[in-house]
């Protein structure tokens, strides 16, 4: 505990500010391991609908809490280094300030770079257009009624409802052309066997 005695104010100042940033990002550390998020900025009902409003930060904007932890924990405890090498007091503000912009800006670049990594699970029942398909249970004539196909779409095996236009019933295990998609079914038709 001498030692801390012996700090100048600024040395304090810094110490308290590099323990806060460094804490704060081991807390947010922490909690992304648990999957909590740790980023999450909670607003109340402000348009009175009842319903409770709630944002989150994403990381994609350019002030983020990570960001700002960064930018504490880098600058504090690179302030108190400098200043216990007896570096000028401006230079180690100055010095201090870049590297925690430096850290600012690199963790809002990493957030970013993995953000992008992110995709979106959302099957495109478009896509599926002029694919075939397997009949899975059968499908009613003239959309009386819907059928199941399976298929592998967007590089997944999916089981869709589907609904024909045909005449006939389609039968189970019959090849299908997709020629549309409607919601959440598929339109399709018997196809020909060659």
């Amino acid at each position: 505990m001498e030692w801390f005695r012996q700090l100048s104010g600024l040395e304090i100042a810094y110490f308290i500010i590099a323990c806060a940033g460094t804490l704060l990002l081991l807390i947010q550390i922490i909690l992304m391991l648990v999957g909590a998020g740790g980023d999450a900025d909670l607003d109340t009902d402000t348009d009175a609908d009842g319903m409770p409003d709630t944002h989150t930060d994403t990381g994609v904007s350019l002030f983020t809490i990570k960001g700002l932890t960064a930018f504490f924990a880098i600058g504090g405890w690179m302030g108190l280094v400098l200043l216990s090498y007896d570096v000028n007091v401006g230079l180690s503000i100055g010095l201090s300030v870049l590297a925690g912009l430096v850290a600012y800006f690199v963790v809002w670049l990493l957030v970013r770079l993995v953000l992008r990594l992110q995709e979106d699970g959302t099957t495109d029942y478009a896509s599926a257009q002029g694919k075939t398909a397997t009949v899975y249970v059968s499908i009613p004539p003239r959309r009386t009624g819907r059928g199941k196909v399976t298929l592998t779409l967007q590089g997944r095996y999916t089981e869709a409802d589907a609904v024909t236009d045909d005449e006939e019933r389609i039968p189970v295990d019959a090849t299908v052309e997709i020629v549309g998609s409607a919601g959440d079914f598929f339109v399709v038709r018997r196809k020909e066997e060659n």
